[in-house]
């Protein structure tokens, strides 16, 4: 006789209830919900990690979400801004060490000065490298326009976390003001989407007032908004901000870390050829953090290519690990041993069949 998990495992179709229960399932259990997924990302994506060489652009930020390191009001953080040089530098290494992408990240800014130099700078890499090399933008809210010009110039993929799709939840992680609107947000999903990125989005697993149904409720909101990919984390505090006196101390992180590996799961069964990224935040909990979560469903890493003299800088939350210069002994800083059957996709941009099969339905 299967278990309850079993027989919501052999499901096509999954509703709210079931994903409740997958989330809830015993510790006992749960070995079989990460197989599931793990058999799903092999089936629909295949066995390959992807690359996305990650360039902390900028950590000056015009928000003010009080779960962040690098919002406006913290002081206590050196601001800085990436050359263009030594943006095209890290390029050039992703190129050279054949990653097939980049992810180029920055605190939300939307200055003429900001939107004029990511243009330059996408169509520069894309000159340099002869289109061969991928770019994701996760430059935050901007306008119809500036979508537009970046795509044209030659990225092809975005990602927006929208953090909490519940709407009440949103707002008791950001401050009541024009800055840090729910529904603008969305808007801007939606824009990136109709701009014809392959789009992403992302919750943080783990905030203070979350429940349960709210993280089902955060799956059904990426299922039914059609994401091509997915970045999400486990909640982890920075002592500098509100909503993190306690920095890196807390007795929670561990079951926030076991809820993330659940949700990465879940999404991979539901939205089974999407792509997953492994993050950081998970390895900053555990040191084979992403590689767990890379034998639940994930399937992309990223790399840090930013220059190593930044990167103190860019601590959303503490605790982030201090990674050596990438190198061609280990480009991915993975532990494959811990991940039998799994290979690394190089030179190749990894594109999600998500993506073109949401396509052919328009």
């Amino acid at each position: 006789m299967p278990s309850g998990l079993s027989s919501i495992l052999e499901k096509k179709d999954h509703d709210r209830s079931d994903i409740l229960a997958m989330l809830q399932c015993s510790e006992e259990e749960a070995p079989l919900l990460y197989r599931k997924a793990a058999a799903v990302r092999d089936r629909y994506v295949g066995n390959h990690v992807y690359l996305r060489g990650l360039i902390e652009y900028s950590n000056i930020c015009g928000k003010n979400c009080l779960y962040c390191g690098v919002r406006r009001d913290n002081s206590r953080i050196q601001k800085y801004t990436l050359t263009n040089d030594e943006v095209i530098e890290a390029a050039m290494t992703a190129h050279k060490l054949n990653f097939g992408s980049i992810a180029i990240q920055s605190g939300e800014n939307s200055s003429k000065v900001f939107v004029d130099n990511i243009e330059e700078l996408v169509r520069a890499i894309r000159k340099l490298t002869g289109g061969e090399l991928g770019i994701t933008l996760s430059l935050g809210e901007q306008t119809r326009e500036t979508y537009r010009r970046w795509y044209e110039a030659g990225a092809h993929r975005y990602l927006l976390r929208i953090e909490a799709s519940s709407e009440s939840l949103y707002r008791r992680v950001h401050p009541e003001d024009e800055m840090h609107s729910f529904y603008h947000r969305l808007d801007c999903l939606r824009v990136i989407q109709e701009t014809g990125y392959q789009t992403g989005t992302g919750v943080m697993v783990g905030l203070p007032y979350q429940t349960m149904t709210h993280l089902a409720d955060d799956i059904i909101f990426m299922r039914d908004f059609d994401i091509d990919m997915c970045g999400m984390g486990p909640f982890i505090e920075h002592s500098d901000t509100p909503l993190g006196v306690r920095g890196t101390d807390n007795l929670f992180l561990r079951e926030r870390f076991n809820l993330t590996l659940r949700m990465i799961a879940i999404i991979r069964i539901i939205m089974k050829d999407i792509n997953i990224v492994a993050s950081t935040a998970m390895q900053t909990i555990d040191p084979a953090g992403r590689e767990k979560a890379i034998s639940c469903g994930a399937n992309v890493v990223m790399p840090n290519l930013t220059p190593a003299r930044y990167r103190a800088g860019y601590l959303i939350y503490e605790g982030k690990p201090g990674y050596r210069e990438v190198n061609e002994t280990n480009i991915s800083g993975l532990n494959f041993e811990h991940m039998p059957g799994m290979t690394l996709g190089r030179g190749t941009w990894g594109d999600t069949p998500h993506y073109r099969r949401r396509l052919s339905k328009e």
